[in-house]
This record gives structure tokens, sequence and C-alpha cells, in this order.
């Protein structure tokens, strides 16, 4: 899997695994939208693009299916959660 960190933008960082050709864009606000069927050369450009959310909104948004983000979001999953009541979370 290849990995794109963004330092500015809503888009902070682009995941592609060439083998499924899935694409995972991770955006400021945590969420991870997941896009099959993303050539390689549509990554590349994403990752050269002047404003890689713009490109991303005119180029990707609505021409490939959605799919299921490999990763969970950021500040996700990292702690497992407690009993019913909470017993075991201290």
């Amino acid at each position: 899997m290849t990995t794109r960190v963004f330092t500015s933008g809503r888009i902070r960082q682009a995941d592609y695994d060439p083998g499924s050709r899935q694409l995972d864009l991770h955006f400021d606000n945590r969420s991870v939208l997941a896009y099959r069927h993303v050539p390689e050369e549509v990554f590349r450009r994403l990752c050269s693009a002047p404003n890689p959310a713009t490109y991303w909104e005119d180029r990707i948004a609505e021409e490939y299916p959605k799919g299921t983000p490999k990763a969970p979001a950021a500040g996700t999953g990292s702690r497992p959660p407690g009993g019913v009541f909470g017993e075991g979370s201290d």
C-alpha cells in the first residue's frame, strides 16, 4: 500500500492499494472515504495536484464506486470499550 500525507487542505492522507486498486482518503474531520477501481494514474495525479480536495471533487468523488475503508479513521478503535456498565475501563 502506498501512503501520501498532505499537510494542508481537507484531505490529510491518501492510501492506495495497487493490487485491489482501492483509494482510501482520510479527511481533516477524521472521516475516511474509500473508492474502488481507481487507476494508479488517478492516485498519482491526486498526489501531485495543487489542491487535492478539488481534484477529488472533480475527478474521483462521482466517478468511482465507493468501498469500505481498509483502515479505521485516525483516533478510532485505539482502546476497546469496557463492559455494559463501563467495568474494566480503568
